[in-house]
């Protein structure tokens, strides 16, 4: 992981994000139209903050590539954050996860109630696809389909699920990673570069990127969840633990971990700088994955 000494200049990560949230807000349904509680859950859940690491990441694969159209990649960079939220939301219900933070705010389930958190994850998994249709690519949408499903994020879920309360090796950790969370980090920056035109070998190394910084992300994510801060997470420390989870600490330990974490992004600066276009913001996300502690 990148050195907490090593001070970044977050400013295009923070005007990345304030762009990403403006047109969330746009693009989801107001309040103010029928049904209003499903609607405020989906607004509940959407604008409680977060990093928008996936919009951010095809947003920066669309202008490396040289993309220029901000009516196609804003609602489909809006619709990675979107189906994202949608997965948070159905794992933290008490037939998954069964978690009462997310983001530092209740739950959704927690706030409404479980059939109004199912209702709203269902109904925001619906609008993803309707926002990355409105980019007139059917593959970023077949793209979209491949990240979220058996092959890729519900996949690596149900593998974390039947890997719950067992011993497991780090292959079966790996796979679970990889899918589970590093499927539509991957998915987010070649939908980007497959918007903008990238070339084959251009989009390759996205690709490349893209599968090292998600699984460097949820080996990160693990290693929080055993020392992190509560207050800075925004959800309760040691859950994998008490759930039981397949986790990299619960295997090989928070040494080697935190080592093979660092070995990914430090991998993932190197294919940056191959990169033809923006290669140093590329190399901005890395270094920020590497020093988050939320």
């Amino acid at each position: 992981m990148a050195s907490k000494s090593e001070m970044l200049d977050l400013t295009y990560l923070k005007d990345k994000r304030t762009e990403v949230d403006r047109l969330l807000d746009l693009y989801l349904p107001p309040v103010s139209k029928y049904p209003y509680r499903l609607h405020e859950a989906m607004r509940y859940s959407v604008l409680a903050g977060g990093k928008r690491i996936r919009p951010i990441l095809a947003l920066t694969a669309y202008e490396a590539c040289g993309g220029n159209n901000p009516a196609i990649i804003g609602p489909a960079s809006c619709a990675l954050e979107i189906v994202h939220t949608y997965s948070l939301i159905h794992d933290d219900l008490p037939c998954m996860d069964d978690d009462d933070l997310r983001r530092g705010r209740p739950t959704l389930h927690k706030k409404f109630d479980e059939a109004t958190a199912v209702l709203a994850g269902d109904a925001l998994h619906v609008l993803s696809f309707k926002l990355m249709a409105q980019s007139g690519s059917i593959k970023v949408v077949h793209e979209l389909a491949d990240a979220i499903g058996t092959g890729g994020m519900l996949g690596g879920q149900m593998a974390d699920v039947e890997a719950e309360g067992k011993e497991n090796t780090i292959d079966q950790i790996r796979f679970i990673h990889s899918h589970k969370t590093g499927a539509l980090l991957r998915g987010s920056a070649r939908i980007g570069a497959i918007l903008a035109n990238c070339d084959d070998s251009e989009l390759a190394r996205i690709t490349d990127y893209g599968e090292k910084i998600g699984l460097a992300f949820q080996i990160i994510d693990d290693v929080l969840d055993v020392e992190g801060e509560q207050d800075k997470l925004g959800k309760k420390v040691g859950s994998d633990s008490r759930n039981q989870k397949a986790t990299y600490p619960a295997v090989v330990g928070i040494e080697r971990a935190r080592k093979e974490a660092h070995q990914l992004l430090a991998d993932a600066i190197d294919i940056s700088q191959s990169l033809n276009g923006n290669g140093e913001r590329f190399v901005l996300i890395a270094k920020f994955i590497g020093q988050r502690d939320s």
